[in-house]
């Protein structure tokens, strides 16, 4: 028997894949007879290469991995190689029916591993994806396996609808979501009968021991690495693991936005917390008081800084992850997001000897990555760069970093009064936050250091009267500040879904986009995502920083010595040239950057 008849589990067969390919204009009748002619050939090449990559694993060979493996030119599209997902993408709209990108974030673990046995889902290359009104969608490679069909809609009672889905999308949903759900569930099951009721505060501060952690070490630890690796893939920020009454879920920030994506026993949940925190090297006994660490890992070629932070909430320990990607971390400015003005005027600033320096917006707001890379374009072997952080957020060999330690007396105020013996060029502190921090901040900067730090502030005119309310006198900020720079992150629209579409001047008028009246009949052209499989269809893809770069004018310093209103600064800063944040972001609006609602979710009408 041929490798190919042996192999092929399915109806729909490479000669049907063929026909309808060249039918729908993907390859030529010379194509068709090429593939023909090798497919035993591609079949054991394939096959040695699957022993090669994954020992022990038996997912059957099917028509589109060996039509892709032979790197045909696609004749549709004029351009580029013949892929899977083209081959799948055609097979479902020649046969009408529903093409289904798989995406892991819509996705239920139930719903996935409850319906079907992950050795069936193996050799069948099927996997649930939605129950929804008694109708269960089941994506497939061969919609036409009666079989797979009529098994389940005896089992589960439901009528089943198959969609059409890339293998490589179902061999990754089977390898993620079994293999959590295994460690979940045996992790589960060995600490069942050691759990501790945390259904009120005092409850939970009942400490587990180190056995009960101990002897779910193996699964938990697949756990957490089943949880890292599907983060890095969903370009998360952040890791929510949080508890609730009666179960725990976890949660991924992608592109400044919350997914909620899996769901674990609690008893799990307090598992994984601590296998979390061991690895950070923090204190698992102690459940009582907030704790900070960090994690460096490896994601593929690239280290990645994993920050950890823990807090004591109602029903339980919720932990909080942030994955920091240095190539996110450290950026050209050109690549941040600033106006090719405002970016003149901000190196202008950052080229000056001495003085103050500060990045305000909200946390969240991307102000560590706008200092981390701004210190970057100044680093060089002529310079001492010190920074002072509340933790250090990215290990980096160009600078001296020095980690605040409230409880052995290193804070932001103590650790500058001795930094300075230490012949610094450049400091940054993390965030001014107190009188004694900004007094040293500002000594910095008169004694001829260039100081970079950060101000929780809504605008950059506010930054003024903050410092006045810590106590330092106007007559210091005027000598010393260089320069406020507020920002903001905003969605990018997708490049893979965009579309123009247009609108009058009266319409952006009416939206607060200020045209001139005598343009109300001008057609302007925007852009939106439409959403697509590479945005998880959200229309955006990535984020940008809108900024608002405020410099230091006579004007501006007399106002600060008269303790001037924030509005009569910003009206002042207004005629002198500064952009505020919302017309910066209305300027990426009608360049195609950004839409008008994501604009209206990030930046308010006052900002």
């Amino acid at each position: 028997m041929p490798p190919s008849e042996k192999n092929q589990r399915h109806s729909l067969k490479l000669k049907d894949v063929c026909e309808l390919l060249l039918k729908r204009g993907v390859i030529t009748s010379g194509q068709e007879a090429m593939v023909l002619e090798k497919q035993h050939e591609q079949m054991e090449k394939l096959l040695k290469l699957q022993a090669l990559r994954n020992p022990g694993e038996n997912f059957a060979i099917v028509p589109a991995d060996i039509i892709s493996s032979l790197n045909l030119q696609d004749q549709k599209a004029g351009k580029g190689f013949i892929t899977e997902e083209t081959v799948m993408m055609e097979v479902a709209a020649a046969l009408g029916i529903a093409y289904k990108k798989i995406d892991p974030l819509e996705l239920d673990l139930e719903v996935v591993t409850r319906t079907i046995s992950k050795a069936f889902a193996i050799k069948n290359l099927a996997v649930p994806v939605a129950i929804e009104n008694g109708e269960l969608k089941l994506a497939m490679i061969d919609p036409f396996n009666r079989e797979v069909l009529d098994a389940l809609r005896k089992v589960q009672k439901l009528r089943v609808t198959p969609v059409v889905s890339t293998k490589s999308d179902i061999i990754k949903l089977i390898r993620e979501f079994y293999g959590f759900k295994k460690s979940i569930t045996m992790a589960e099951r060995e600490l069942g009968s050691a759990f501790i009721d945390i259904g009120n505060f005092e409850q939970y501060l009942k400490l587990g021991t180190d056995t009960e952690i101990e002897a779910t070490d193996k699964y938990i630890q697949n756990a957490v690495d089943y949880l890292f690796r599907y983060a890095f893939e969903q370009r998360a920020s952040d890791i929510h693991l949080e508890p609730k009454r009666d179960k725990a879920i976890v949660r991924l920030r992608i592109d400044g936005v919350l997914y909620v994506t899996y769901t674990m026993p609690l008893v799990v949940h307090h598992a994984v917390v601590s296998r979390i925190k061991s690895i950070s090297r923090l204190n698992i006994a102690e459940k009582r008081r907030p704790q900070d660490g960090r994690i460096k890992l490896k994601d593929k070629s690239r280290e990645v800084e994993i920050r950890v932070s823990t807090v004591p909430v109602a029903f339980g320990e919720k932990a909080v992850l942030r994955l920091l990607n240095p190539d996110l971390l450290f950026q050209d400015l050109e690549h941040l997001g600033f106006t090719a003005s405002d970016l003149i005027h901000y190196r202008e600033c950052l080229e000056k000897p001495h003085g103050i320096i500060l990045v305000t917006g909200p946390t969240g707001s991307g102000k560590t990555t706008t200092l981390y890379s701004s210190l970057k374009s100044l680093a060089s072997p002529d310079k001492n760069i010190t920074t002072v952080e509340d933790p250090i957020e990215m290990v980096c060999e160009d600078f001296n970093q020095i980690a605040v330690q409230p409880s052995i007396d290193i804070t932001f105020s103590s650790i500058l009064r001795n930094i300075l013996r230490q012949d610094p060029d450049i400091i940054m502190i993390g965030e001014i936050r107190d009188q004694e921090t900004a007094k040293n901040a500002i000594q910095a900067a008169l004694t001829g250091h260039l100081v970079l730090s950060t101000l929780h502030t809504n605008d950059a005119a506010s930054a003024f009267t903050r410092l006045i309310d810590l106590g330092v006198e106007p007559f210091l900020i005027k000598s010393t500040l260089l320069g406020v720079i507020a920002q903001r992150l905003v969605r990018i629209i997708c490049p893979h879904c965009q579309e123009i579409f247009t609108l009058t001047g009266s319409d952006l008028n009416r939206l607060g986009i200020g045209l001139s009246d005598d343009n109300e009949n001008e057609i302007v052209e925007l852009k939106r995502g439409v959403g697509c499989r590479q945005c998880r269809n959200t229309g955006y893809m990535g984020r940008e920083g809108v900024f608002e770069v405020l410099r230091m004018t006579e004007d501006i310093k007399k106002l600060i010595t008269e303790r001037a209103d924030t509005n009569i600064i910003k009206q002042t800063a207004g005629r002198q040239g500064m952009k505020p944040l919302r017309d910066n972001a209305i300027a990426k609006i009608l360049k195609g950057r950004t839409t008008y609602t994501e604009v209206l979710r990030c930046i308010s009408q006052e900002d």
